[in-house]
């Protein structure tokens, strides 16, 4: 599979600050149209806009979302949500879910698989590989990108945060998001999540792009935001 260039140094986005924005909408009957004609947007990391789009209301109907502090979700601009994290599959999800209603974006997802097939539908839907590089390039392309910490019985914790990952979120904001179901013992009442943002943790642009003690630091700050979440909360 092919990877995402890499682009090194810190500056400002090289799209607009748009560049996610969630579009007018499109008829499913256009995308399968324009599918057959071969004439439909896949942006340069491999999303599909469109489909994505075509897509959201569908999730909609299965996974509701309430945002406390929704002010905190940044409205445009490249910024990176770190969120906890348990055994399934479905925090990235909400997070998308919380993203779209409230600012009206398409939020990429870190961990796309490389595997034929299945690695290039997660990629259409959003998702980028697992990698430093992916991310730093994403960013500076003026995404809003999520990042799940380590996975975690039920959500107890925050999680391991993933240091090597954080490298490539040198310079740009962080925002630590506590994501939880709303029903009793960590499972969804009929498909209900609530997610909390805190406060952002603001990058140092001092430090040096590709320091390691630097993302250290910054994926313990990330950490910390998110375990504060869950102690204000009362999840245990």
């Amino acid at each position: 599979m092919t990877r995402l260039p890499v682009f090194t140094g810190q500056g400002p986005a090289e799209e607009p600050d748009d560049v996610d924005a969630v579009g007018a909408g499109t008829s499913l009957a256009a995308v399968v149209r324009n599918r057959i004609d071969g004439l439909y947007p896949i942006d340069p990391f491999g999303g599909d806009p469109q489909m994505q789009d075509v897509l959201a209301p569908l999730v909609r109907l299965g996974v509701h979302v309430r945002v406390t502090n929704p002010e905190l979700l940044p409205r445009s601009g490249p910024a990176v949500l770190i969120s906890n994290r348990g055994l399934g599959v479905v925090e990235p999800l909400v997070l998308a879910v919380a993203v779209r209603q409230i600012v009206g974006r398409r939020l990429r997802v870190l961990g796309a698989p490389e595997l034929p097939i299945l690695g290039d539908a997660v990629r259409r839907l959003g998702g980028i590989g697992y990698y430093a590089e992916d991310l730093g390039a994403v960013l500076r392309a003026g995404h809003l990108v999520a990042v799940p910490l380590g996975n975690t019985w039920l959500r107890t914790g925050a999680g391991e945060p993933p240091v090597g990952l954080i490298v490539g979120a040198l310079g740009f904001p962080v925002i630590p998001v506590l994501v939880r179901p709303a029903g009793p013992f960590g499972v969804p009442w009929w498909g209900r999540w609530n997610a909390t943002v805190g406060p952002p943790v603001e990058p140092d642009r001092a430090v040096a792009l590709d320091d390691p003690l630097s993302a250290a630091e910054l994926a313990e700050r990330a950490r910390a935001g998110v375990q504060a979440l869950i102690d204000g909360s009362g999840a245990r």
